[in-house]
């Protein structure tokens, strides 16, 4: 008799994929495990049985968003090329990255207000900007130690550059026609970067 297929993972991602697009359309507080139980198709029991509140179903959202974003993020910064060169790199590819994911910036958005409050989500959203934080870290040091940027706190820069793709990230959400974000984030990046080789 052949193994029965463990379809576990298939179904969490069928319910993880409709709770992107309800949480995207009401927002974390108005929706119910009862919209993303009829997005996915499953009976609310089902979907109880893989995640028992909305807070772990937000948790395991997030945690599937981060790790994506790990991913891609260390593919971003292993390239080749000086540090300027790859950090220019990056802001091309994470404005492209906002630009595919768009529809889940008001999930992104609501994570920050969520996480503030739950002990779930909390832990997701830190590790996931200490990763991020150490991998820009890491470049800008490196940048350093070569000669191409002055003497600078690497873990300052990194929160910089961070703060600098939230924040167009956010503006850009708010108003897209008048804030194209490749080329905002390009732009703010290349200045970031001037400013670090400027002589003190």
């Amino acid at each position: 008799m052949a193994p029965r297929q463990d379809v576990s993972e298939e179904r969490k991602g069928q319910i993880l994929e409709a709770a992107i697009s309800v949480f995207s359309r009401l927002g974390f507080h108005r929706a119910r495990m009862e919209d993303v139980a009829l997005e996915s198709g499953l009976a609310k029991g089902t979907l109880y049985l893989y995640y028992r509140s909305k807070d772990e179903l937000i948790g395991a959202l997030v945690e599937r968003i981060f790790r994506w974003g790990r991913r891609d993020l260390n593919g971003a910064l292993a390239g080749e090329g000086s540090a300027s060169e790859r950090l220019v790199e990056l802001s091309r590819w994470m404005s492209k990255e906002v630009e595919r994911l768009s529809i889940l910036l008001p999930v992104w958005f609501e994570f920050y207000a969520v996480a503030a409050r739950s002990e779930t989500v909390k832990p997701f959203v830190k590790r996931y900007f200490e990763e991020y934080r150490e991998a820009l870290t890491s470049i800008v040091r490196e940048g350093t130690e070569r000669g191409e940027f002055r003497e600078v706190d690497a873990g300052e820069v990194a929160v910089t550059i961070i703060s600098l793709f939230e924040g167009v990230t956010l503006l850009w959400a708010f108003d897209p026609d008048v804030l194209p974000v490749g080329e905002q984030m390009e732009a703010s990046m290349r200045m970031l970067i001037e400013g670090l080789r400027m002589e003190r």
